[in-house]
């Protein structure tokens, strides 16, 4: 059952219709789900289960694991309930009244022989024979969500403890907080603990609280983005900007305000451009790991006003997060008996990681964290604006580059999309999952990326087959080279690793530009062996029946795909080749898009077989989306009027490459010299 909000007004937000009243309403419809399958109160949040290959636990897990999955029903599903529990502190679900509830089980979570009992640090170390003296275990992350629940709640269920209740919290929260961590986003776990026992009087160990803040504070690369492993995805903003916004004011501003200053910093600068990622219906990218949590992508605006001076734009802020929202409450694949699908639609096995279990959705209820508000907070109360959206002119895509993090955003005007490309990523060879989160070569808000769909062929990836050996490689690691003259640059290695010296791997340099309704590319091959097939895919379109147009002109071709996603809204998809290309073929595709259960992928493919011939080495395409059926022109199909090559063999081999449009617009590829700015 989708949801179905009843307060609507679109005088104060004239793009969703949602208030703070619709916002209650779908915390109520997220717990209700939940609570559906909790018969007592002494049930624990174990949630039902359809995935068991990928997801934990499985059978042979060690204990921890089991407990694990416990306490991540538990902590995750209070996001949801602990708002709820400060706004309506008597509400019943399924004859439990939720404050009761939350409030018995956290107890029985770190009380040692309850049956809930979800295990202490202390207790995992010691079982565990791994022999690792860095061991770190599931439970720290939710132990953050834990007291940041207990906060949001404090008056109804933190307060209303005895003293040796809350010293019986404190000594489970301490052990995490002071014990072994993950060298990353983890640490604001620890430091999150460590704060709120602070907060309430019980004493911690300053030293591990400034190591880890300083440490997370380091991990900064500008533009408000955190570097969190090798590549750059949401955990930047749903964890670093929205973690430090609450840990500064539990304890930075008071005990660390240089560190709390910068923290502060860092989210306005996140402000400057953060809403760019959200495309006019204020959708989520389905980009990076973790794409079950969705929505949560929109917490960092409610964490920037938690500071002392916050920079959002509280109209534009709501009508974002409502948007978001709604795209995916509003579906009727969102739930799977009344739990939120380990997908980003529906069900979908290609998203998950093996990190994750039943109730790990639920942390999409950061979203929802912005019920803390009081309702007369300009978040609430500011009439929605479109902020970018409405300063567009007819047909004007804004393009905004972010060197720090190697992310470049495009807002389409005319198609109301957001496209994003990334750089700076690196996978390793063997994770096709990590690929298709990360390597995509362009992420768009309204055609969530397709998964694996044949061996030789990946939508808006290059697929590479040495056709003398059968041997196929993918891309896994995308180099930065940032923006010059209006094209983006970057370099993508197949196969790489350390081992072996890069110029005994296969690499492609990328070059690419906005048009009105999508992006142009211009990319090089640098190949050290051939002979060679080459595919490159567009986005895996929806299959509702769908219409297959072919188009040809001057050399050029082109196959136009009109249909329909799995709501029913319209979509239109143009996949163009140009030089390099020798054509298009298509695949038919089931269970490997995140929106239909049926999809397809259109794919140029071309040839190489001189190992040392001089070849044509520029791939020139274009993909184009619509919102709607009406036929693209012409020219915007076939864009391009004539293309100039310094090379009088026109294979594009050396010199500057002059890409020359219908609109009389010119891009100039060119690149010579990017070798010096490539960055990871």
């Amino acid at each position: 059952m989708k949801f179905e909000p009843k307060h609507l007004d679109y005088k104060l937000s004239p793009y969703t219709e949602l208030t703070r009243e619709s916002w209650i309403e779908a915390a109520k419809y997220l717990i209700e789900g939940a609570f559906r399958h909790i018969k007592s109160i002494e049930d624990p949040v174990v949630m039902p289960r359809y995935e068991t290959e990928v997801t934990y636990p499985k059978k042979g897990d060690p204990e921890w694991r089991y407990k694990a999955e416990i306490f991540e029903g538990l902590a995750r599903s209070f996001f949801i309930a602990a708002p709820l529990v400060h706004i309506e502190p008597d509400l019943v679900l399924n004859g439990i009244n939720i404050r009761d509830y939350y409030r018995k089980q956290v107890l029985c979570a770190v009380t040692p022989g309850e049956k809930n009992y979800v295990l202490s640090y202390r207790d995992m170390k010691e079982a565990d024979t791994s022999g690792n003296p860095f061991a770190t275990y599931q439970q720290t992350v939710e132990t953050a969500a834990l007291v940041i629940c207990l906060w949001l709640s404090k008056d109804e269920i933190w307060d209303t403890y005895t003293k040796e209740e809350k010293d019986r919290i404190a000594a489970f929260l301490s052990d995490f907080g002071h014990s072994n961590t993950v060298p990353q986003n983890w640490r604001l776990f620890n430091m999150l603990d460590l704060s709120f026992l602070y907060m309430n009087g019980y004493d911690i160990d300053r030293d591990i609280m400034r190591d880890h803040a300083q440490n997370i504070l380091h991990y900064y690369v500008g533009d408000g983005w955190y570097r969190d492993g090798h590549s750059f995805d949401y955990y930047s903003c749903w964890a670093f900007n929205m973690y430090t916004s609450i840990w500064n004011n539990w304890y930075g501003y008071e005990n660390e305000p240089y560190i709390a200053e910068r923290f502060e910093e860092n989210s306005n600068e996140l402000m400057k451009t953060y809403p760019a990622f959200f495309d006019r219906d204020g959708f989520t990218n389905m980009w990076g790991r973790s794409g079950i949590y969705r929505n949560a992508a929109t917490s960092p605006f409610d964490a920037n006003f938690m500071l002392k001076n916050p920079a959002a734009d509280p109209g534009l802020a709501r009508r974002i997060c409502s948007g978001s929202l709604l795209q995916f409450f509003t579906r009727d694949d969102f739930l799977w008996e009344g739990v939120p699908t380990l997908g980003f639609y529906g069900p979908f096995v290609p998203l998950v990681q093996s990190y994750s279990c039943a109730e790990s959705p639920f942390w999409l209820a950061k979203a929802l964290l912005c019920l803390h508000l009081p309702a007369d907070h300009p978040f609430w109360t500011a009439k929605e604006n479109g902020g970018l959206w409405d300063e567009l002119s007819e047909g004007e895509t804004k393009v905004t580059t972010l060197n720090g993090p190697g992310l470049c955003v495009a807002n389409h005007e005319r198609n109301g999309t957001t496209e994003l490309r990334t750089g700076k990523v690196v996978k390793d060879k063997s994770d096709i999952r990590g690929m298709n989160n990360y390597s995509k070569l362009v992420f768009n808000s309204k055609f969530p990326w397709e998964a694996t769909v044949r061996e030789d062929v990946e939508s808006q990836q290059y697929v590479l087959k040495y056709t003398d050996d059968g041997q196929i490689l993918r891309a896994n690691v995308t180099f930065w080279a940032g923006e010059k003259g209006s094209v983006l640059y970057r370099r993508q290695f197949f196969d790489y690793e350390l081992e072996t010296e890069c110029h005994w791997r296969t690499a492609i340099d990328l070059a690419d530009f906005v048009v009105p309704c999508g992006i142009i590319r211009a990319d090089k091959i640098r190949m050290y062996r051939r002979p060679l097939r080459l595919t490159l895919g567009a986005f895996g379109f929806p299959d509702n029946g769908t219409d297959i147009i072919t188009k040809e002109k001057d050399g050029c071709h082109a196959v136009i795909l009109k249909g329909h996603d799995h709501t029913g809204k319209e979509k239109q998809l143009a996949f163009t080749v140009m030089d390099g290309w020798s054509g298009i073929e298509r695949t038919e595709s089931t269970g490997t898009n995140p929106d239909s259960e049926k999809s397809i992928v259109v794919y140029g493919v071309t040839e190489r077989k001189k190992q040392y011939g001089y070849e044509p080495y520029f791939l020139i395409s274009q993909v184009i989306t619509k919102e709607f059926l009406e036929d693209f022109s012409d020219d915007e199909i076939f864009p391009i009027d004539h293309i100039d090559y310094t090379d009088p063999q026109r294979c594009g081999g050396y010199g500057p490459v002059k890409i020359c449009l219908k609109s009389g617009e010119v891009r100039t590829i060119d690149f010579y010299g990017i070798e010096a700015g490539l960055t990871l």
